[in-house]
């Protein structure tokens, strides 16, 4: 698919040089309670489980400039997270590749989540430290004005950044759980750019800002049936996006479910189980009412090994992936 006005809607912000270069908007999943990990650092160890997933999602597939690049936002996330006895908490890692256009993101994080007994309940409160490696091909973009003297300049622009994510999650055990957590607080700033142009553009980290709840209901009658819904929140104070979604899981090996993003998107979510690997699948179908935009792929990948702590097991912990 091609458009020239969305061409410059998307890419527009990658040629902002102001007094700095905001880093794309950080991602949210149709599945994103597999994302927990990586947007939440108080959730680390809260399984009770060695969890390990890989996550792909191709938003808006095949969508391209009128130049024909491929311009769809692409995301791959690895991460991982076990609780840790001797650190009263648990530990995570995450390695995100995003690219949107001609950024790529490449970010590293790993963190630590102390667990508060509540009793009844369990708090965990996290830290973690991310890297992050920010490319720009600034060549490649085209300028509303000719002859733009700070893209020639600018050219192609790489550097890393260091940062801090921050995160509080609180669960009762097979019930409600809340999550509020901020990612890049420090908001981070590399020097400028470039030194042959009055400019002071920088590379910035956005800080932004989590919210995420869910309430697993299981039917007496039914018991091999569960309901689970949820909602995610993010903002970066300029702009933030809402999901609600809800997922019936049978027998904690199989789910369908659908999420709905307020004016963007309605997606469509599957899985199955298969011992301690579960395979899941969603699909967004655009609503935007833009008919040059396509829908959107993700797949999931994860495994779960489960750890006798001698606790309460979470059940609803062990549908995240499903």
């Amino acid at each position: 698919m091609k458009t020239s006005s969305l061409h410059i809607a998307i890419l527009f912000v990658l040629t902002i040089a102001a007094t700095g270069l905001k880093a794309q908007q950080q991602p949210i999943f149709t599945n994103y309670a597999n994302s927990y990990t990586y947007v939440n650092a108080g959730f680390a160890g809260m399984s009770e489980g060695v969890n390990v997933l890989g996550l792909y999602r191709q938003q808006w597939a095949g969508f391209k400039d009128n130049d024909g690049n491929d311009i769809a936002p692409t995301t791959y996330l690895i991460s991982g997270d076990m609780p840790i006895r001797a650190l009263h908490g648990g530990i995570s890692f995450s390695l995100l590749k995003d690219h949107l256009g001609f950024e790529d993101d490449m970010g590293l994080s790993i963190g630590y989540s102390f667990h508060l007994d509540m009793g009844g309940s369990t708090l965990g409160i996290g830290l973690a430290a991310n890297l992050c490696n920010r490319t720009v091909d600034f060549s490649h973009l085209t300028p509303t004005q000719e002859n733009d003297p700070i893209l020639q300049s600018l050219g192609e622009q790489s550097d890393m950044l260091f940062d801090l994510n921050v995160g509080l999650f609180w669960q009762i055990p097979e019930s409600l759980y809340i999550g509020v957590s901020a990612l890049n607080v420090l908001e981070t700033m590399t020097k400028a750019l470039s030194e042959q142009n009055t400019s002071s553009a920088s590379f910035i980290n956005d800080r932004t800002f989590y919210v995420v709840a869910g309430y697993p209901i299981q039917f007496e009658d039914m018991p091999r049936l569960k309901l689970v819904p949820s909602v995610a929140a993010m903002t970066d104070i300029a702009s933030w996006q809402l999901n609600v979604g809800a997922k019936v899981v049978y027998n904690n090996l199989f789910s369908l479910g659908v999420n709905y993003r307020p004016q963007e998107s309605v997606g469509l979510t599957a899985s199955i189980c298969i011992k301690d690997f579960t395979i899941g699948y969603a699909y967004d179908i655009n609503t935007m009412g833009l008919g040059v935009v396509p829908g959107s792929h993700e797949i999931a990948l994860g495994y779960c090994f489960k750890l006798d702590l001698d606790r309460t097991p979470r059940d609803y912990r062990s549908v995240r992936y499903l």
